[in-house]
């Protein structure tokens, strides 16, 4: 018992650290700055040289696409697609290699505090400013990093000071002609003479407006209201010694479905939500020597947030009831991590290079979710302890040979779960890299963030539970791919061809077991069995640093072992819902000179199936609907007058997003609306301009 509880000092501290090898260090080759991953391997390396392919996207690339958020940047990279799954709030969700959103693992700073309740709007709700770079992995990463890292591994970075600097860019967006979306970004980061010390600071202020698509008065993109402030800060002890810390706070307003005035209750249809978050982290890391450091790292999640889900009824009984008890709702969420993490370099493991890395780490996420009205009640608090154990070996000057093992013991489990992984490295020549991964993992039985959406559908409100039987959902994982880059005097180019392959083992499947006084209920069970399987392409080339163009298509099949029922009554399928077999991106950069920056970008979605609930009073009926393709394409044109006698530029900019306006265009009306019935783009067409001021110091 003594042991424990001390064990449990040790492990509040925290830990997160990654030693760097100067040997690795070189050019990354589309900007020509040095360029390190970390959530490949939880230790910096050169991007060129690590077993597992991580796709990066920084902060000057989401400047140049517009991207008012995290969601935003998202979709500019192969295998992955960001979708809104409700007409009414607006929920997002991360689906990579065709898996849902639950599959996906979301970190900031590596830290997976991002909970199921903040996953619900989370990718929304992270502004852009607050963002230095994103790492993405596809595929199991989960003998690193735990449970919901099945599909893939997505690492925000946060912004951290390397110089004195102040940026201030105010941006409006006119979405479909009707409804603004304005937006104040401010970021500065002050660094001592020493340049021991440092912190960045941002904040962000974004205000949106109703949009109406179909002119029923019922919002197809919900009214928005978001204030996010954070900091984050580092401190040099030593030269062996250094401590991070960052702290975000998140609030956000939100109401969709009837536009009018009313007190909510008092709505036709509506959804409200009031979300206020904490999030912070922190790292104290040291360098005991030059082949060994360890890291102490802890991380803290907090959010409440008010909610409000209900459909006026009809009747006058219904009414007077409805008005009595309306279906106001509470929540509560709180995530911990505390961990540790030692690596260490041996000094002649067969002559070869060795970095040994080893951790341990606990995670506790805790959810009240509550509308009395409904009876609706979720408690859930998980509780996981991890320990990992990874070698990434230079077998020779051609191979790396990266093996770990993840040892997970969680609260849900009566048994402790294995998660292997091993990857392989072989370059063939400086310019051609082959790898080949493969991984296990698994998903404990507990409610994701598309299990605490509550969506509208058949004139009432749809909800999911568990099924009593549910048990822990496995994984296994294989991928291999190729990567060419090819260096020129002036042209620099190349491709990545993925292929992967994922068995899902009792896989999670929802089924509709009925209705109640209240709406549809879905139930959450064990399916026989999935497999998903795909190649994504990528290109790119870079001229003369004046023209780039990056561009990445996926073709994939996600299919049940058996097939489920997505709608009473209609033919079950095998095929999943809501998943194209193909979509991509392409994105061309354009910088004649120092003034002038021009951006095309465009996101293609292939036709996929989406079940829509029907409803007599709308006159619809239950269906699958097999929607159209579609091409989001945006262009954005950017002037900078430099100043150099004064103490900042600034940057004017302007553009249309949804060129062509490829919306959807059959969006169910009024209130008895199914609100799952949204696909396609986010916005319609839309304009922005915007003005930035940046020092030039």
């Amino acid at each position: 018992m003594k042991f424990r509880f001390l064990f449990l000092i040790f492990l509040s501290i925290h830990v997160s650290f990654a030693q760097i090898d100067t040997n690795q260090i070189d050019s990354t080759l589309f900007n020509n700055t040095i360029e390190f991953v970390v959530t490949g391997t939880k230790t910096f390396k050169k991007k060129t040289e690590s077993a597992i392919i991580v796709h990066v996207i920084d902060a000057k690339s989401l400047d140049q696409l517009e991207a008012c958020s995290l969601s935003d940047g998202l979709k500019f990279q192969p295998g992955l697609r960001v979708e809104t799954n409700c007409q009414t709030c607006n929920y997002t969700q991360l689906r990579m290699n065709g898996l849902q959103g639950g599959y996906s693992q979301i970190l900031i700073n590596g830290r997976p505090i991002i909970s199921p309740l903040i996953g619900l709007y989370g990718l929304e709700q992270i502004p852009v400013n607050m963002i230095d770079k994103i790492e993405i992995i596809r595929g199991g990463g989960s003998s690193l990093y735990g449970t919901s890292a099945i599909g893939g591994t997505v690492n925000v970075l946060t912004k951290l000071a390397t110089k004195n600097n102040i940026e201030i860019n105010s941006s409006t967006l006119l979405i479909g002609k009707k409804t603004l979306d304005n937006q104040l970004k401010l970021n500065t980061s002050i660094v001592n003479k020493n340049k021991n010390a440092g912190v960045t600071l941002f904040a962000n202020r974004r205000i949106r407006g109703y949009f109406d698509a179909n002119d029923d008065n019922f919002s197809e993109i919900a009214q928005l209201e978001n204030l996010s402030i954070g900091m984050n800060s580092f401190l040099k002890i030593n030269k062996n010694q250094k401590i991070e810390l960052a702290i975000n706070k998140l609030n956000e307003y939100r109401i969709g479905g009837d536009m009018n005035e009313n007190p909510v209750n008092l709505r036709m249809q509506a959804e409200e939500r009031n979300y206020n978050i904490w999030m912070g982290n922190i790292d104290y890391q040291i360098n005991i020597n030059q082949r060994t450091n360890f890291i102490l790292y802890s991380a803290i999640q907090l959010t409440k947030r008010k909610h409000f889900t209900g459909i006026f009824p009809d009747s006058i009984d219904l009414i007077q009831q409805y008005l009595q008890a309306p279906p106001y709702g509470s929540s509560d969420a709180k995530t911990l991590q505390n961990g540790f993490q030692l690596n260490h370099q041996l000094k002649s493991f067969f002559k070869k290079r060795n970095v040994i890395t080893f951790g341990s780490e606990y995670i506790l996420d805790e959810i009240v979710d509550e509308i009395p009205s409904y009876n609706y009640y979720v408690n859930q608090l998980t509780k996981n302890f991890g320990t990992f154990l990874q070698s990434d070996l230079d077998l020779s000057k051609k191979f790396n040979l990266l093996s770990g093992l993840r040892i997970d013991k969680h609260n849900y489990l009566n048994k402790i779960i294995l998660s292997p992984r091993i990857a392989l490295l072989y370059k063939y020549n400086n310019s051609s890299q082959f790898r080949f991964n493969y991984g296990a993992g698994f998903r404990a039985p507990q409610a994701f963030d598309s299990d605490l959406h509550i969506a509208f559908a058949n004139g009432g409100v749809s909800r999911i539970q568990l099924s009593p039987n549910l048990t822990n959902e496995n994984s296994t994982s294989f991928s291999t791919s190729y990567n060419f880059d090819q260096i020129k005097k002036n042209t620099i180019y190349g491709v990545t061809i993925d292929c992967f392959y994922t068995f899902l083992a009792h896989s999670f499947i929802l089924e509709n077991i009925g209705v109640d006084s209240i709406g549809e209920i879905f139930e959450k069970r064990n399916g026989s069995g999935a497999l998903v399987k795909g190649v994504a392409i990528e290109g790119r080339i870079n001229i003369a640093k004046k023209i780039q163009i990056e561009t990445g298509f996926t073709l994939q099949q996600s299919k049940f072992n058996d097939e489920v029922t997505n709608i009473e009554g209609l033919p079950p399928s095998k095929f999943f819902m809501r998943t194209p077999n193909n979509y991509g991106y392409i994105t061309l950069n354009l910088s004649p000179n120092k003034y002038w920056n021009f951006n095309l970008n465009n996101v293609y979605t292939g036709t996929m199936k989406v079940p829509h609930f029907g409803n007599e009073l709308n006159n619809t009926s239950d269906r699958i609907v097999t929607t159209k393709t579609f091409n989001d394409l945006n262009i954005k044109i950017a002037y900078t007058k430099h100043l150099e006698k004064q103490l900042f530029d600034f940057e004017v900019y302007g553009g249309i997003k949804n060129c062509f306006n490829q919306y959807q265009t059959d969006f169910d009306t009024g209130k008895n609306r199914d609100s799952n019935f949204i696909y396609g783009p986010t916005l319609p067409r839309s304009f922005f301009i915007g003005l930035k001021l940046k020092s030039n110091s």
